[in-house]
């Protein structure tokens, strides 16, 4: 019997392993389910037939080697820095992989290996990295099968709360890893406008947005997004003038969040210890200038050059940072001492859902005309296990794994979901899960100046 093993059995994990249960009822084949918690794994295979859950230590090399040598797919959803573990072993036991995390560099270095293994190592098979890839490279190969010529791209992914839910000023809760959301932004981002570069530093980064219209959604914001430029390769579209990736937010966001960032309250570089009783307002007062009558938000509103009584000043002063709650930790970054405070202030309340938002922007000339492109998505989730999130994250990949070990895909190696053998089926079930895309177009005449 085949055997599909799962590393992981957090919160993204909970669609996946759905799906794969499903379709191994109906197809005869195990889905292991390894977490550190095996209590939390039982909890996913909730008793279902052709479900297995076991503890595992992934560090525990001897039981990753022997559970791996007898699985015929790996599913990781592991943090990110453990995938390689998995990869090596994969390679070792010719047994074929599917992640949703970003190619790292040492897993783009197996991708010989695993050629020579027969093996594909099918990465970035999430929503961002994966959807996004799959609904992108769709569009761009259509455009250039009729002989479209391309100079714009852009794409942008937020995870955000669903409107019906969106109940605080700052018009966002948690949806993802908290702590990912705090220190977005820190590796600084660089992309190409109109042939020239523009890289942007973490300092500036929720200062240089973009806004756009989704659907019958309203307008979003968006902050750039790393490293836009590598996607030129990636998307065969070396020589495009314009490429750039961002992130949605609700308009409004990104200029409160930019004052956190200007304070030095998401720093994660450094630790700091937390006196016995140290108030939140007393947290933030560390930041800022020494002024024996002033008060905290004055001192703010100062070394920022804000109002007072601006918008934004209001949405500190609720996400509590001037507040005489007491600091529940006794050291650490200034990020998760932060994140303490947001965690109680953005976290889901029962009875909320999310949403995935998704839009790419395309210009392209053909015969003689102008076009513009616009791909939207938007996905609403069921309820807080069945968020958007874990539906947009999980789904791709376990249709993806289920693929793998049916053998649909010729391409082995280390690979991405640029190629069509990947993402037009996948693309195609995907719709029956309520995630597609609407596509408008317009068409412009070029005309000539004429004095």
């Amino acid at each position: 019997m085949s055997r599909i093993l799962i590393l992981g059995a957090g919160r993204s994990a909970t669609v996946l392993i759905d799906y794969l249960l499903e379709d191994a009822k109906k197809n005869d084949y195990t889905v292991v389910v390894g977490d550190m918690s095996k209590e939390l794994a039982e909890e996913k295979i909730a008793g279902r037939p052709n479900g297995q859950a076991i503890q595992l230590n992934v560090t525990n090399e001897e039981q990753l080697d022997s559970e791996i040598k007898k699985s015929d797919v790996v599913v990781s959803l592991l943090p990110a820095k453990f995938h390689y573990l998995a990869a090596v072993k994969c390679v070792k036991h010719k047994v074929d992989m599917v992640t949703a995390s970003y190619v790292s560099p040492e897993i783009r270095a197996l991708d010989e290996d695993a050629k020579k293994a027969g093996i594909i190592m099918l990465q970035e098979m999430g929503v961002d990295p994966g959807i996004d890839h799959m609904s992108a490279m769709k569009l761009i190969h259509e455009i250039q099968e009729k002989g479209g010529e391309i100079s714009s791209f852009k794409s942008f992914t937020g995870g955000l709360v669903a409107p019906q839910y969106d109940n605080n000023p700052w018009g966002y809760k948690f949806t993802w890893n908290p702590m990912n959301v705090v220190i977005a932004g820190k590796a600084g981002a660089k992309f190409i406008r109109n042939g020239w570069y523009k890289y942007i530093p973490y300092h500036n980064m929720f200062r240089r947005l973009e806004t756009h219209t989704v659907l019958d959604y309203g307008e979003f914001e968006a902050y750039p997004n790393r490293d836009s430029l590598s996607y030129r390769e990636a998307y065969g579209l070396e020589n495009i003038p314009t490429i750039f990736r961002g992130t949605f937010r609700k308009v409004g966001f990104c200029e409160a969040w930019d004052m956190l960032v200007q304070l030095g309250l998401t720093e994660n570089a450094f630790e700091i210890d937390v006196p016995e009783n140290m108030t939140y307002r007393d947290f933030t007062n560390t930041f800022l200038p020494y002024n024996r009558t002033d008060s905290v938000e004055k001192k703010v509103a100062n070394l920022l050059g804000v109002d007072i009584d601006s918008v934004e000043m209001k949405k500190l002063d609720w996400l509590g940072i001037f507040d005489l709650k007491t600091v529940p930790v006794s050291k650490g970054t200034p990020a998760q001492i932060l994140l303490e405070l947001l965690k109680e202030k953005w976290d889901l309340e029962e009875g909320d859902k999310d949403m995935i938002v998704m839009q790419h922007l395309i210009d392209y000339t053909l015969d003689g005309k102008e076009h513009k492109v616009k791909s939207s998505m938007v996905c609403i989730g069921d309820d807080q296990i069945r968020t958007s999130m874990a539906k947009t994250v999980g789904l791709p990949a376990a249709i993806g794994a289920r693929m793998v070990l049916n053998k649909k895909f010729k391409s082995k190696g280390v690979v991405i979901p640029t190629i069509k053998e990947v993402y037009t089926p996948i693309l195609e079930e995907l719709k029956s899960f309520g995630i597609d895309f609407v596509e408008e177009e317009e068409v412009f005449e070029f005309t000539e100046n004429v004095k």
